[in-house]
């Protein structure tokens, strides 16, 4: 039974870690990076061809432009694409960076 419980909420067994998807942009024009997480279980819509896609806006805290995250997922839900509209895909040492210098600024 407490197996059971733990697949279903997500405890142990590798599942919430595989789960969710991080990925970091930078909006155009901004020095920001901004975290945007993905959960490949809700998240992800059918593609007509297979596969899966996903669409997110990474929005700053300071910076008034909007980026658009475009994924897209083969049918096991394996990343083959990512491309990001008005900014750039930036990485995680880029977001401790910020982060860092932004620590600073406070």
């Amino acid at each position: 039974m407490v197996n059971f419980l733990r697949r279903l909420f997500g405890g142990g067994g590798g599942g919430p870690a595989s789960r969710y998807l991080t990925y970091y942009v930078r909006p155009k024009r901004c020095n920001e990076v901004v975290v945007v997480r993905v959960d490949s279980f809700n998240d992800l819509s059918e593609l007509d061809e297979g596969g899966y896609f996903v669409r997110k806006i990474a929005r700053g805290e300071r910076c008034p432009f909007p980026a658009e995250l475009h994924i897209t997922f083969d049918k096991n839900r394996r990343q083959t694409e990512v491309t990001v509209e008005n900014g750039e895909q930036a990485t995680e040492e880029d977001y401790e960076a910020w982060a860092a210098a932004k620590g600073d600024d406070i």
